[in-house]
């Protein structure tokens, strides 16, 4: 690694660090004005609003805000050399410009891989923390519960549906239990109530029928008022929700999810599929808003920084738009998730190229 490598390496980074942080201290007062009345009505102390909410609300941000602001930092720094020549000083002492660019790419390499591991990882658990303080002290919404008319697989051979789920008392009522045989129903299971019970981790059923089929041949017992306990493999938590839970689990956690939701034959939401292609998507975003912000910023203008901060602006909003519309198709019409996440970056990256041959050599 050259002098020159290690210098924009270091205005870099250096850059992108103030930049970020300035940022993350304006958001957070932001947040704190916008949420100080419900702040002094939570039943609970100021040590646990910092430690629960506003440390945790750090890396949700910061993993907001990192490919745009990579962007920016990029011209701000790149600019600023611009404007006192140093490129041409480059170039004129016969420094390729592909050689400008690699330090450039090391960097946004290196803050992608700490984004990806962000994402994956240790974002998801710091904002499992501040949407759980979320839920209990600011939003009462922010958990809602499976209620009624759910349809789902526990096993390979048995089928699960309820009527109505009971969040106060953990209570089910209208179970049916049916258990396939050779493809065909072999085993109707029906009870009027089931009840959780914590100690075992079991359920109650309260008032039950039972169904058998062998071929033509049915048998059919009752049991009123009888009580009989089963080890059912789901709990009262299965059924209640956050509205942004996908957000709180790690890629492992969301793929395990994915996978248990389908098996039970329950198509999931479309926000968790994208929100895993997501995670990957972003840190490659970083890498692509810096080639195009150093392809921008390099030239020397007689609009100077101003000038460049504004192309690097508008080129932000241009995709964040483009994000938004590819999201939204993705996840209301037939667009697969996959190209919701990743088609601004295809578009943009053939923007990068496009700047990349037109810069200044």
């Amino acid at each position: 690694m050259t002098i020159l490598d290690k210098y924009l390496i270091k205005k870099y980074l250096s850059s992108f660090l103030f930049t970020i942080a300035m940022i993350t201290l304006i958001a957070i007062a932001i947040d704190f004005f916008e949420k100080v009345d419900r702040f002094l009505e939570a039943e609970t102390t100021a040590l646990h609003i910092l430690k629960d909410y506003h440390l945790n609300f750090i890396p949700w941000i910061n993993g907001l805000l990192w490919p745009l602001f990579s962007l920016v930092a990029v011209i701000f720094f790149t600019s600023r050399l611009a404007k006192d020549t140093e490129f041409i000083a480059m170039l004129s002492a016969g420094i390729s410009y592909s050689k400008i660019v690699k330090p450039y790419i090391i960097s946004a390499s290196i803050l992608a891989f700490l984004l990806w591991i962000g994402n994956n990882y240790v974002i998801p658990n710091a904002s499992r923390i501040k949407n759980e303080f979320d839920s209990e002290y600011l939003k009462k919404s922010g958990k809602t519960t499976l209620e009624s008319d759910r349809h789902f697989f526990i096993s390979p051979t048995q089928k699960a549906y309820f009527r109505i789920y009971s969040e106060s008392d953990s209570s089910i009522y209208n179970f049916r239990l049916e258990t396939i045989k050779n493809g065909k129903i072999n085993e109707v299971t029906k009870a009027d109530k089931l009840n959780f019970i914590a100690d075992s981790a079991k359920w109650k059923m309260v008032g039950y029928e039972i169904r058998t089929f062998d071929s033509l041949k049915e048998t059919y017992v009752k049991y009123d008022g009888q009580e009989k306990t089963m080890n059912l493999p789901f709990l009262p938590e299965d059924f209640v929700v956050y509205s942004k839970q996908m957000e709180m689990l790690t890629s492992p956690e969301l793929k395990d999810y994915i996978i248990k939701e389908e098996e039970r034959g329950i198509e999931p939401p479309k926000k968790y599929k994208i929100e895993l292609y997501r995670r990957t998507a972003d840190p490659f975003t970083i890498i692509i808003l810096t080639i195009i912000g150093v392809c921008v910023a390099s030239r020397k203008v007689r609009g100077g920084l101003g000038y460049h901060l504004a192309v690097g602006i508008i080129l932000g909003a241009i995709y964040v738009v483009l994000s938004k519309f590819t999201m939204t198709f993705a996840l209301n019409l037939s667009f697969h998730p996959l190209l919701g996440v990743w088609v601004p970056n295809f578009v943009f990256s053939l923007i990068a190229v496009y700047l990349y041959y037109k810069a200044q050599k």
